[in-house]
C-alpha cells in the first residue's frame, strides 16, 4: 500500500474516533460506519485486509495493552465463567453455527461449514468494555467480558486451523484436531510463562526510560512471534507475559510507567480506530467476490447466520451461569449471587470483530465457498456491531443492573492512603532522625505537608460540595493550583519571548511545572 493512502486511513480514522468522544455513539460503530460510507467514495483506494498483517502486527499489541489493563487478581477470581466463554463458547458456537451453514448452504460440506464456525465464534469484546465501562457495569461483568476477550482468540484460531486441515483433506480427526488444540494452548501459555519473568528482570534493570518502553512496544510481538514459531499460540504468549508484566508494574520506575501509559494510550487508539475503519471499508472487497451468489439468496444465508450466532450465545451463557451453581456448592460459596440479569447482558454483549474478518481473509483460495465464508462473516460482524452495539446501552440502563458504588470506592481509596501515609510518616521520622539525612525545619515540614495533602485530598472527596460551582474542595485546591502553575508557565515564555531566557532553559522550567502538576493535581481517577 501506498504511504499517502496509509496516512489518511490513520488520520481520518483518528478524527472520526475523536469526534465519538463527543457524542453518544460509540466509537467502533461510527468508525464501523464511516468506513462503509468511505467505501463508496469515488477515489478512496481499496483497504485490502490482509491476515499478515492483522494477526502477526495489530492483534499482538492490542491484545498487549488490553492484557496490561487488566487485573490478574480479578481475572483469576473469575477464572472460571472466563474459561467457558472464552473456550467453551467458541468450540460451542463453531459447532452450532458450523451445521446451521452446512443445512443451510446447499453444497456445502461440513468441514467448510465448521470453517466458516470457527471464524465467526470468537466476540470482540472491545466495544463492549467500553460501553461497559462507560455505564458503570458491575466489575465483575467487566472482567469476564475482558477476560473473554483476551483468550478467545486463541480458541478461535486453532479450531479454525483443525477444520480447514479437514476442509482441504489434510486427514485430521477428532485426535488430532484436540491434540493441536493442546499443543496451542499449553505450548503459548508455556512460551508466556517463560519469557514473563526474563523480560521483566531486562525492565526493571534498564535505566533509560526510552529504552524501557522500546523494550514494552516490542515485547508483544516478541512473544507472539516465539510462540508462533513453536506453532503454539502467540495470542495466549501475549496475555500470559502481559498480565504478569502488568501485574509486577510497580516495580519498573515511575519514569517508565508515564511514559509507557501515554505511549500505549496513544497505540490503542491509532491501532482501534483503524481496526474498525477497516472493517466497513472491506464491502467492495467481499461484494466482488460474491457474483456466483443470487442477492436474495445471500442475503438469507446472512440473516440466518447471524440469528444463530446471537441465539447460541444466549443457549450457552445461561446454562454456563447458573447450571454449575446448581450443582456445586463450593461454586455458590465462591462467586457473587447473580440473577438472570447479568447472563443477559453478557449474552447480548457478543459483537465480532475484525480477528473475524481476518482469519476469514487467510482462507486459501482454494477453499470451496471462500467467498460466502468472507461474505457471511463480513455480514455478521456489521450485524453484531450494528444491531448489538446500538442497542446494549439502552439495554443495559433498561435492566438497572446495580452500578459501582462511587461513595464506597471513594472510602476504601481514602483507607488505603491513610495507611500508606501512616507508613510512610513513619519512614519520614526514621530518616529525619539519622544524622546523615539532616534537613532544614522548612524543607522537613514541606515534606510533612506534602503527605498530609495527599492523605486528606481523597477524603475531601467524601465531603461537602460547593455551592456555586458544585465542587469538593479538594477539586477547588486543585484547580487554584493548576491556575498558579499556568500563571508561572505564562511568565516564563514571556521571558524566552524577550530572550531573557533561551529555549532549553524554557524547555527545563516547563517540564518541572508538568512533573509538579501530573503529580499532585492530576485529574480525577477514573
Amino acid at each position: 500500500m501506498e504511504v499517502l493512502p496509509l496516512v489518511a486511513l490513520v488520520a481520518v480514522s483518528a478524527a472520526v474516533a475523536g469526534f465519538a468522544r463527543r457524542i453518544p455513539v460509540p466509537a467502533p460503530l461510527l468508525l464501523v460506519a464511516a468506513g462503509l460510507a468511505a467505501s463508496y467514495v469515488p477515489g478512496v483506494p481499496p483497504y485490502t485486509l490482509d491476515p499478515h498483517i492483522v494477526l502477526p502486527l495489530l492483534l499482538p499489541p492490542l491484545l498487549y495493552t488490553a492484557a496490561v489493563d487488566s487485573s490478574y487478581l480479578d481475572l483469576r477470581a473469575n477464572v472460571r465463567p472466563v474459561a467457558l466463554l472464552s473456550v467453551g463458547y467458541v468450540l460451542f458456537a463453531t459447532l452450532a453455527v458450523g451445521y446451521a451453514a452446512y443445512l443451510a448452504v446447499p453444497g456445502l460440506s461440513l468441514p467448510v461449514a465448521l470453517v466458516l464456525g470457527a471464524v465467526v465464534a470468537p466476540p470482540d469484546a472491545v466495544a463492549a468494555t467500553a460501553i461497559a465501562r462507560r455505564l458503570g457495569l458491575p466489575n465483575r461483568i467487566t472482567t469476564i467480558l475482558q477476560g473473554e476477550s483476551l483468550v478467545n482468540d486463541a480458541t478461535a484460531i486453532t479450531a479454525y486451523n483443525v477444520a480447514l486441515a479437514a476442509a482441504v483433506g489434510a486427514g485430521v480427526g477428532w485426535a488430532g484436531g484436540i491434540a493441536e488444540f493442546l499443543l496451542a494452548s499449553v505450548g503459548g501459555v508455556g512460551v508466556g510463562l517463560l519469557l514473563m519473568v526474563p523480560i521483566h528482570h531486562l525492565r526493571k534493570r534498564l535505566r533509560e526510560p526510552l529504552l524501557q518502553n522500546t523494550l514494552s512496544l516490542l515485547i508483544p510481538f516478541v512473544a507472539y512471534a516465539a510462540a508462533e514459531r513453536v506453532h503454539a499460540s502467540g495470542v495466549l504468549a501475549v496475555v500470559v507475559v502481559a498480565l504478569y508484566l502488568g501485574h509486577r508494574n510497580w516495580e519498573v520506575d515511575f519514569a517508565t510507567r508515564l511514559q509507557e501509559e501515554a505511549v500505549w494510550k496513544m497505540v490503542a487508539f491509532i491501532l482501534e480506530s483503524v481496526v474498525f475503519a477497516l472493517i466497513g471499508l472491506q464491502l467492495p472487497v467481499v461484494l466482488r467476490g460474491l457474483g456466483e451468489y443470487e442477492g436474495g439468496q445471500a442475503a438469507w444465508y446472512a440473516v440466518a447466520v447471524f440469528a444463530v450466532v446471537v441465539v447460541s450465545r444466549f443457549v450457552w451463557v445461561f446454562p454456563a451461569t447458573f447450571v454449575p451453581r446448581w450443582f456445586s456448592e463450593r461454586i455458590r460459596l465462591r462467586e457473587p449471587e447473580t440473577t438472570w440479569k447479568a447472563p443477559v447482558v453478557v449474552g447480548w454483549a457478543g459483537m465480532r470483530g475484525v480477528v473475524s474478518l481476518a482469519i476469514a481473509f487467510s482462507v486459501p483460495m482454494g477453499v470451496p465457498h471462500r467467498n460466502l465464508i468472507l461474505f457471511l462473516t463480513f455480514t455478521t460482524v456489521i450485524g453484531t456491531l450494528v444491531v448489538q452495539g446500538l442497542t446494549l446501552p439502552p439495554l443495559i440502563r433498561l435492566l438497572r443492573l446495580p452500578p459501582r458504588d462511587a461513595k464506597e470506592q471513594t472510602l476504601a481509596e481514602a483507607q488505603a492512603q491513610s495507611e500508606a501515609s501512616r507508613a510512610a510518616e513513619e519512614r519520614l521520622a526514621e530518616l529525619l532522625a539519622a544524622p546523615e539525612n539532616a534537613l532544614a525545619p522548612p524543607l522537613a515540614e514541606r515534606l510533612r505537608t506534602v503527605l498530609e495533602r495527599r492523605r486528606n485530598a481523597v477524603w475531601e472527596r467524601l465531603g461537602e460540595v460547593n455551592a456555586v460551582t458544585g465542587e469538593s474542595a479538594d477539586d477547588v485546591y486543585r484547580r487554584l493550583a493548576r491556575e498558579m502553575i499556568e500563571a508561572e508557565r505564562e511568565v516564563f515564555v514571556s521571558l524566552r519571548d524577550r530572550r531573557r531566557i533561551d529555549d532549553e532553559m524554557l524547555r527545563g522550567l516547563l517540564r518541572r511545572l508538568d512533573l509538579e502538576e501530573a503529580a499532585a493535581y492530576r485529574e480525577d481517577p477514573p
